[in-house]
C-alpha cells in the first residue's frame, strides 16, 4: 500500500487562494496586494507564496508581470475547458452544466460514429461493451463504460471529439465516487449502453443518436440522484 500524500503549506495556501479567487474575494482583472502584504496576511513566507502563485498561474487563474504585479485572470472570458475539474471541485453545481454539454456532444458523437466507423472500430466497440458486462466492481464498470465512450469518439474519425470526450470525463473526476449509481450493476449498465453500440455497429445514424440521447439522459438522472 502507498502512503497517503500529506498536504504541504504550499498546498494549503494554493487551495485558500484558489477559493478566494473563485468566490470573488479577488475579482477578475484586479491586482493582488503586494507579495509582502499578502504573505503576512496569510502567515506564510514570500517563497511559499511564490510557489502557490506559480501553481495558480499554471492553472490559468493568475498572471504575473515582472515589475507590475500579479493579476487575477478573467478565466470566465479567457479560460478553457481544462478549468472544469477545478470549477466542479469548487462548486458541484457546475456538474449540471457539464451534463448538458455531455448530452449534446454524446448524441452527436454516436451519430458521427455510426456514419464513419470502420469494421475494426466496430469490433473495438463490441469488445469495449463486453468489458462493461464483465467488470466485477462498480468502479471497474464505470471505467469500462468510459472506454466505450472513448472508442465511440475515436470511431468518428475526428480527434477533436476525442479531446472533448476526455475533457468531459476529466470534469467528473472531483465527484466521480458520487456518480457510480448507473454502474453498481454490470448487467444493467451493459443493457443501457448496448443499443448505442448496436446502432453504431449497424450504421444507423438516427438510431444511434436516439439511443445515445436516451442513455445519456437515463444515466444523468441516476447520477444526479446520487449527488443529491
Amino acid at each position: 500500500m502507498e502512503a497517503l500524500p500529506r498536504e504541504t503549506i504550499v498546498d494549503v495556501l494554493e487551495s485558500r487562494l484558489r477559493e478566494d479567487i473563485l468566490d470573488g474575494r479577488h475579482p477578475a482583472g484586479s491586482y493582488l496586494p503586494p507579495e509582502r502584504q499578502l504573505a503576512d496576511g496569510y502567515g506564510v513566507t514570500r517563497t511559499t507564496l511564490k510557489h502557490a502563485f506559480g501553481r495558480l498561474v499554471q492553472a490559468g487563474l493568475l498572471e504575473t508581470r515582472h515589475g507590475v504585479g500579479t493579476r487575477v485572470r478573467d478565466f470566465a472570458r479567457l479560460g478553457g475547458a481544462d478549468l472544469l475539474p477545478m470549477l466542479v471541485r469548487h462548486d458541484p453545481r457546475w456538474i449540471h452544466e457539464v451534463f448538458e454539454v455531455r448530452r449534446g456532444i454524446g448524441a452527436l458523437i454516436a451519430e458521427r460514429a455510426a456514419a464513419r466507423a470502420t469494421a475494426a472500430q466496430r469490433r473495438e466497440l463490441a469488445a469495449a461493451l463486453e468489458a462493461v458486462r464483465a467488470a466485477h466492481t462498480p468502479d471497474a464498470v464505470q471505467l469500462a463504460d468510459v472506454e466505450v465512450h472513448r472508442a465511440l469518439a475515436r470511431a468518428t474519425g475526428n480527434r477533436v471529439y476525442v479531446l472533448l470526450t476526455n475533457t468531459l470525463f476529466n470534469a467528473y473526476l472531483p465527484v466521480r465516487a458520487a456518480l457510480r449509481g448507473p454502474f453498481t450493476d454490470a448487467g444493467a449498465a451493459h443493457r443501457r449502453l448496448a443499443p448505442v453500440v448496436d446502432a453504431v455497429g449497424s450504421g444507423d445514424t438516427a438510431a444511434a443518436r436516439r439511443a445515445a440521447d436516451a442513455y445519456l439522459r437515463d444515466t444523468e438522472r441516476i447520477m444526479l440522484e446520487g449527488l443529491s
